[in-house]
């Protein structure tokens, strides 16, 4: 057993803690001057700056955060969780979505001076009850999500997906499923494909919902029957699964062949969806195009490189921490929101057929743009047909 009391058999004491006042006596400085020189404010030399920080630093001093609270009225806490992942606390560290949203999100509350908590989803009240949470980010909450009106009835400011739009207390940033499915099934359609078909996750989430009505509508205004499948769970596994089924097809006639292309909105490994088409006897992009909802950076590095849809999560992170600022520090109390544009970056997997030359003058085409006999090339498209889409053309790794 490590033995903890010290030399006379007495417990050893916490060594004390470093006040202003002692930094300030060491660096030679007031107080007043050394606050000042800590929190970026004050009309001081860089020369006193940076002796005030340098002393601070070796001396180890930290601010007082309870004295910080009592008085501007905030801990700088903010809670953080995944609604959708009730079920399952933490497991959205493994989704690469998911991750990229929460490093973003407390990277981005850090420099504004914010930490981020991170909350199970579902939690009971007593567990985060006691925390001077200053607001909480509720990802991805299913549809009348419990907690969030737990959390608006305590008076916590709430920033979530539109879902909360309108509610008191509540702020919103989000993404468009709309324009994101018009975007990718359009541009599977301009490569060829007639008999798309949709991979969808068993998901309550707005976007989800989004995503299956919008990909109907399409369909339906395009002549082209519907196509879907359904991942009966979260993970690798599962949507693989459920990408075979899609594939197999089953037997002839409307929506029960093969299809010619797949728009796998489920989250999963661009690299094994791939090895599943091929074990179904496709070939991408000859027999396939492919197009994932994905964040996942091994996508780029495929044979061929998947064309990927990105709902931006940095770009939600930054938008989210900003309105929370706006919220907290600079008073704003109507209920707002913010829309990212999401982006779908054109890769070989889903291009079948290459855009025309630049310069339609040209008499040779391939010799105005060698890339053009290239079927794998991927040529700047020449239009961003949805507003809230963003396109880019990557060309293949």
């Amino acid at each position: 057993m490590t033995d903890l009391s010290g030399h006379d058999g007495a417990a050893s004491q916490p060594a004390r803690r470093v006040r202003l006042v002692d930094v300030a006596r060491e660096a030679g400085l007031s107080k007043t001057t050394v606050s000042a020189a800590l929190n970026g404010t004050g009309r001081l030399s860089d020369e006193v700056r940076q002796k005030a920080r340098e002393t601070a630093r070796v001396m180890g001093y930290r601010p007082n955060a309870t004295a910080r609270q009592l008085r501007t009225g905030r801990a700088r806490l903010i809670g953080y969780m995944v609604g959708e992942l009730a079920d399952t606390p933490w497991s959205f560290l493994e989704s690469p979505y998911f991750a990229r949203l929460t490093g973003a999100t407390a990277a981005t509350a850090l420099k504004r001076g914010y930490a981020v908590v991170l909350l199970p989803a579902g939690s009971l009240q007593s567990e985060w009850a006691g925390l001077p949470l200053d607001a909480v980010v509720v990802a991805d909450p299913v549809t009348d999500d419990p907690i969030v009106d737990d959390l608006l009835a305590a008076r916590i400011p709430v920033f979530s997906d539109r879902s909360v739009e309108g509610r008191p207390g509540a702020y919103w940033v989000d993404v468009e499923a709309g324009p994101a499915v018009r975007a990718a099934m359009d541009h599977l359609l301009e490569q060829g494909a007639r008999r798309p078909a949709l991979v969808l996750p068993d998901s309550a989430t707005r976007f989800h919902a989004g995503v299956l009505a919008s990909y109907s509508d399409w369909c339906a205004a395009h002549g082209v029957a519907e196509r879907i499948v359904i991942a009966a769970d979260r993970g690798n596994g599962p949507v693989v699964r459920a990408v075979e089924t899609a594939l197999a097809g089953d037997g002839e006639g409307p929506g029960r062949g093969r299809p010619d292309a797949l728009f796998v909105t489920a989250e999963a490994s661009p690299p094994l969806v791939l090895e599943a088409a091929r074990r179904q006897g496709y070939e991408v992009p000859g027999d396939l195009l492919l197009v994932c909802v994905s964040e996942d950076v091994t996508a780029e590095h495929t044979e061929p490189p998947v064309t990927t849809l990105s709902l931006r999560p940095e770009a939600v992170a930054e938008a989210g921490i900003e309105l929370l600022v706006a919220v907290l520090e600079d008073g704003r109390r109507e209920s707002a929101g913010v829309l990212v544009p999401t982006r779908l970056d054109v890769r070989a997997s889903s291009v079948r057929h290459p855009q025309p030359a630049a310069d339609p003058q040209a008499a040779d085409p391939q010799a105005a743009d060698p890339q053009a006999a290239d079927p794998q090339a991927v040529l700047e498209p020449q239009s961003v047909p949805h507003p809230q889409t963003e396109w880019t053309s990557l060309p293949p790794t």
